[in-house]
């Protein structure tokens, strides 16, 4: 069993004990006294890794308790669960193959691990937190719902409650996939985006469903500074929507009639497209990258461009032949490229499940951010050309879109 250590024996035990093994003997003493809080282990190894950092915190689940382990990737997270004795031989994994430095937050240290590339030396420094952290381990409670049922006119108005502010029985779908969609936003765009102001195009809003929740939680909750424009090609959506968002008096919320193509983007700093059916998709992206918006985050359907053109005369002929699969096949491979010409033309970009099948069959989301740092599009753009050379694909109509723009200039 570990001793808790006074500031004096620590420096002294520092330089007789190895590094490592102290790190390690923190972590089970932290997690034996329900002292632990977070562990974040990054620095990769290999710099060309997919895996970019992983997350560990404590949860309780079905009254056990786990270390939780998020594993962040360049275009998903995956999560993780296992037990205290499991979970170390874990982060011992990741610390001797993938990742050089690790940070320890506990109730009373922050422990901070750096192990040097040769697996020769490592260093280790042991600070007071700044502030106790509150530690929640409850990862069965309910959902966080981020639209208020109560005195909410958008929502009678668009019939997804009662005028007893009850939701309507079929509405209970609906009325998830809006909580995921803020959930999805508010976590990977507006948490991290540190504009005072933002403004926000929403192109194929339709009946507005998320169009108005997005601006009742960002305008209303978050309180935040923010004008959105729902763009609609039917006239008559167009008209309805502006008509509940004055009742509700959403003033920086308006619908405007018009294309995805077409669309004024000037000084947009979100881009939203949802359920842009088949190049529709495509447009939308363009006309985000084109508007250099901070982020584009669309959920396409309907991919059929890809595999019109698929002509697979490899081994993997043999799968495509199938038509299913040969579907499923031009879906991944729609939105793959999608994602890759995203992070060629400078964006950081991730693909991921929207919200589950059994709730709707769309649920495949792209957000991309526009990043700082200079992309390798030469090797993206290469890689690209390989993978249309191997499913015999002539052209994605996104790059095209780009590339015909390039030619006009």
């Amino acid at each position: 069993m570990f001793l808790y250590l006074n500031d004096i024996l620590i420096s002294i035990f520092l330089m007789s004990v190895n590094k490592k093994e102290i790190f390690f003997e923190k972590l089970r003493f932290s997690v034996v006294n329900s002292e632990f809080t977070k562990l974040i282990i990054s620095n990769k190894r290999d710099k060309l890794s997919d895996l970019n950092k992983t997350d560990i915190v404590p949860v309780i689940i079905k009254k056990v308790y786990k270390l939780s382990f998020i594993y962040h990737y360049k275009t998903k997270d995956i999560t993780k669960n296992f037990e205290p004795d499991e979970s170390e031989i874990q982060i011992l994994k990741l610390l001797t193959e993938d990742f050089l430095n690790a940070e320890l937050f506990t109730t009373n240290e922050i422990i901070r691990l750096y192990l040097s590339k040769q697996k020769s030396s490592a260093k280790i420094n042991i600070s007071e937190p700044v502030f106790k952290p509150v530690v929640s381990l409850n990862h069965d409670r309910n959902k966080q719902k981020r639209v208020i049922l109560k005195n909410n006119i958008w929502l009678r108005e668009l019939d997804v409650t009662n005028s007893e502010d009850v939701l309507k029985k079929d509405m209970h779908n609906k009325y998830r996939q809006i909580n995921k969609y803020l959930e999805v936003i508010e976590n990977m765009i507006i948490n991290k985006i540190s504009l005072q102001s933002l403004k926000i195009a929403d192109a194929g809003s339709g009946k507005g469903y998320l169009t108005f929740a997005l601006y009742d939680y960002l305008k209303n909750s978050l309180k935040k500074d923010v004008k959105i424009t729902g763009i609609e090609f039917r006239q008559e959506l167009v008209d309805m929507c502006n008509q509940i968002s004055e009742k509700a008096g959403f003033r920086d919320l308006n619908f405007v009639r018009g294309t995805i193509i077409d669309a004024d983007l000037t000084g947009v700093d979100i881009f939203i497209a949802l359920h842009a059916c088949d190049t529709a998709t495509d447009e939308a992206i363009y006309k985000g990258i084109k508007a250099n918006a901070s982020y584009i985050a669309v959920a396409p359907c309907c991919q059929k461009q890809i595999r019109k053109q698929m002509n697979v005369t490899n081994a993997m002929a043999s799968l495509t032949k199938y038509g299913i699969l040969k579907e499923r096949q031009a879906v991944i491979l729609t939105d793959g490229l999608r994602a890759l010409i995203l992070e060629a033309y400078g964006y950081n970009t991730k693909v991921f499940e929207f919200i589950s099948t059994e709730h709707t069959p769309k649920n495949i989301m792209i957000v991309a951010e526009k990043s700082n740092k200079k992309n390798n599009s030469e090797k993206i753009l290469k890689n690209i050309n390989d993978i249309k050379q191997m499913f015999g694909i002539e052209f994605h109509y996104l790059e095209k879109l780009l590339n015909e723009k390039k030619r006009t200039k």
